[in-house]
């Protein structure tokens, strides 16, 4: 049986006019053509699906059912058309995000992921924090579409764009002498109790900020070893030692705590987008990737130099957020 989709419309068209004149008119076809098209699907078929005298045409009990199936069919291959265009477009589909512990923390990125939900809601979002080195693997292998990354040493297998470059900021008790100052160098942190990342928990951060201060002949004290960039926070704001992460964790204000910023001008961290080059990237990963690329250009991203005492309980307004490249 080769019955084509021209036939099931051809068909609607008798079925719904019952009159093949108006019917060939409606299809901007002539008639014999059309009389000579149904009669090919009835023999297709096997089943008279039309009753024909010289005045009128109506439906056999066949006819009934099979234009009820045609519609259906017809209904369907639309909406497998529309779905099909939408997914081609970005409009649908699925998007895995790999992201440091770090990254909601900068506001381009952020902003970009609540915008990205609003402009594409029918987009099936799966975010998983993950360390920067232990997105390599997944992104390799195509579980995961993009990844939100550090600085870090990467295979042949993956590309990247630089998303923004933002300062490293010391942080100390506000009770330290330090605290007070509006900026201080690497070498009058060199004996103090460091608060920093377990080497083996795989974020980027602990190599960028080891190979900064190896770079300035530093060799940090480190007494305490954690996980999570919010536990060192924590930590330096009980007293238990200094420590340096990237400007965006400003957001987080604790009054215990003071944010100074660090001299040496190669104290900067780098945030990227990173993706596979040997998998297809989908539209809506596309998508992703201009909207966090155009909010990074952004001027009201850009970082300023932002007063590190605050007060108690103050909030970060849009003069101190991370910077663009």
């Amino acid at each position: 049986m080769n019955v084509e989709l021209r036939h099931l419309r051809y068909f609607i068209a008798v079925a719904e006019e019952l009159h093949f004149g108006r019917a060939a008119a409606r299809l901007n076809i002539s008639q014999p053509p059309l009389s000579q098209q149904i009669q090919l699907l009835e023999a297709q078929i096997g089943a008279r699906l039309l009753a024909r005298t010289n005045r009128s045409v109506s439906l056999t009990a066949a006819g009934r059912q099979f234009l009820a199936d045609s519609r259906q069919i017809l209904s369907q291959m639309d909406a497998a058309a529309v779905r099909a265009a939408r997914l081609h477009a970005g409009e649908t589909g699925e998007l895995r995000i790999g992201f440091t512990s770090s990254a909601p923390f900068i506001r381009a990125i952020s902003d970009s992921l609540s915008l990205f939900r609003k402009r594409y809601p029918d987009v099936h979002l799966q975010t998983l924090e993950i360390n920067t080195r232990a997105q390599i693997m997944p992104l390799n292998e195509g579980t995961l579409d993009i990844g939100l990354m550090r600085n870090t040493p990467l295979p042949e297998t993956l590309e990247w764009r630089l998303i923004l470059r933002e300062p490293l900021m010391a942080m100390l008790h506000c009770d330290h002498p330090l605290a007070a100052r509006e900026q201080l160098s690497l070498r009058e942190l060199a004996d103090e109790p460091f608060v920093f990342f377990d080497p083996h928990v795989g974020t980027g951060l602990y190599d960028d900020i080891i190979g900064l201060l190896h770079r300035h002949g530093v060799k940090a004290q480190i007494t305490q070893e954690v996980g999570e960039a919010m536990t060192i926070i924590g930590l330096v704001a009980a007293g238990l030692g200094v420590s340096i992460l990237p400007a965006s964790f400003q957001r987080v204000r604790l009054e215990e705590m003071r944010w100074v910023a660090i001299e040496e001008p190669d104290a900067v961290s780098e945030m990227w987008l990173v993706w596979s080059k040997h998998h297809e990237r989908s539209a809506a990963s596309e998508r992703f990737i201009a909207l966090v690329s155009e909010a990074a250009l952004a001027p009201r991203y850009s970082v300023q130099k932002c007063a590190v005492n605050h007060k108690p309980g103050e909030i970060f307004d849009d003069s101190c957020r991370s910077a663009s490249p």
